[in-house]
């Protein structure tokens, strides 16, 4: 289950490297380079985040063990049905004109020479005749001709900068402006989510995502979905006499509110130690393909099946999208192990009755330019694609494919729906939660219909 490498920019491994320490527990987000936008920040530290949890260990940003000692009201929260957003990152800036082919626009085979498919190529995109879907998205397409996508084809924001720093950052924190300290998601979490659960904003990369970093509200990172238990500075055999410890120390009476509190918050962590520590070894009703994403995402179906009480969940797509040379192969190899495994995920869902209550969006910095570069591979560009999947999904396509005719200033594919008005009504019609404390300027954005009534 190995990722391969992919050829990116210095810009892009830099930004790799920096984002690499960003989630360490109570160090909140590093100083980037000068005139480069900060990503968003953890707000809550860890010393507060204890004080909160009556003093016991946590491992929260970035920890390879999730911390149970503060679920039992999320879980409660849970079974009532909560609606869950799971974000997929396509990190690097994805060639939105490979994934929805423009083979019927005659600029096409002359922009590209070399990396235009041919018209007989991947399966015809439904709602506008000029575009095939890439072979490596048949999956992808499958789920479209079932009514389960809706597509972006020329998804972005005005004058766009083709900085990876910068539009990420716009992506990830919802504004189209530098030095936001949280995502737009995580001001979502901060709104309607609980101050003693952390799984209501997930990160599945090992790191905290900026796009759920919170003000206050606590959220998690993982970096496997096989294990799960509390996190202890011991091992074996002494970790498991602390254990039982915990056990009796509360199931002991107290003699005030204070150590009352204690001893059922100690009692509640070695009982949810013993309910939620085997789900590392989950199972699943449909296979999946072998690969790490794949199998990261039945951890996460295996996940909303046990009640984890989950609202947003951010994990990074298969590989890497930086293809500023030799872009055939490697786009196409990671473009189908994503979208396989989205399938699967899918159909995990509705094998297990979840379907309804989840919904995933597909989204990527920037596209890429039309014409190729002299390297097989195509640069950084400006409108992208993103797309927004699930049972519920209203499976219509959103802003029209604009065509390569008349193109931006910068030679360029021109936008023709802009990123928040898609999480503006992400936010309203999936997740019940007016957008306009949470999304700067929403009230100028016409929501697309992306939920089925």
């Amino acid at each position: 289950m190995s990722q391969r490498p992919h050829n990116c920019c210095g810009d892009y491994t830099r930004s790799q490297l920096l984002r690499s320490a960003a989630a360490e527990a109570g160090k909140g987000l590093p100083i980037i380079e000068p005139g480069m936008p900060e990503p968003a920040g953890t707000g809550l530290s860890r010393r507060k985040f204890l004080s909160r949890s009556a003093g016991l260990a946590l491992a929260v940003y970035g920890a390879s063990k999730i911390p149970l000692s503060a679920f039992e009201t999320g879980i409660a929260q849970a079974a009532t049905g909560d609606k869950v957003l799971v974000s997929v990152f396509f990190d690097g800036g994805i060639d939105a004109l490979s994934v929805l082919a423009p083979v019927g626009d005659p600029r096409y085979s002359q922009l590209r020479p070399n990396l235009a498919l041919s018209p007989e190529t991947g399966t015809p995109f439904s709602e506008d005749t000029r575009l095939n879907w890439h072979p490596a998205a048949a999956s992808l397409a499958t789920l479209h001709a079932e009514g389960k996508v809706s597509a972006f084809p020329a998804i972005g924001y005005d004058h766009p900068d083709q900085s990876h720093f910068t539009s990420r950052h716009f992506y990830e924190v919802g504004e189209l402006a530098v030095g936001f300290r949280t995502g737009w998601l995580g001001r979502y979490i901060d709104l309607v989510g609980d101050s003693e659960n952390p799984l209501q904003g997930l990160s599945m990369d090992g790191s905290l995502s900026p796009m759920i970093a919170t003000a206050e509200k606590p959220v998690a990172a993982i970096d496997s979905v096989d294990g799960y238990d509390l996190w202890a500075p011991v091992s074996d055999p002494i970790d498991s006499e602390m254990y039982r410890s915990f056990a009796r120390f509360g199931a002991l009476p107290a003699d005030s509110p204070a150590l009352a509190q204690v001893r059922k918050a100690t009692a509640q962590t070695d009982k949810l130690r013993q309910d939620l520590g085997g789900i590392g070894g989950f199972t699943s009703p449909v296979a999946y393909p072998d690969t790490y994403f794949a199998h990261k995402l039945a951890g996460l179906a295996a996940f909303i099946a046990a009640g984890l009480p989950m609202r947003a969940v951010t994990i990074r797509a298969a590989g890497g999208y930086d293809t500023h040379s030799d872009q055939a192969g490697d786009l196409e190899s990671n473009l189908r192990e994503t979208c396989e495994g989205l399938l699967a995920f899918q159909r995990d869902l509705e094998a297990r009755g979840l379907a309804d209550r989840v919904m995933t969006e597909m989204w990527s910095e920037f596209g890429r330019r039309p014409e190729e570069n002299g390297s097989a591979g195509t640069d950084h560009g400006a409108a992208g694609c993103a797309f927004v999947i699930g049972s519920k999904a209203k499976g219509e396509m959103v802003g029209e494919f604009p065509g390569l005719a008349s193109l931006d200033a910068n030679e360029n594919v021109r936008v023709t729906s802009d990123f928040r008005a898609m999480y503006c009504a992400l936010l309203e019609q999936w997740l019940g939660q007016d957008a306009g404390p949470i999304i700067p300027g929403a009230s100028g954005f016409a929501r697309p219909t992306l939920v089925k009534a």
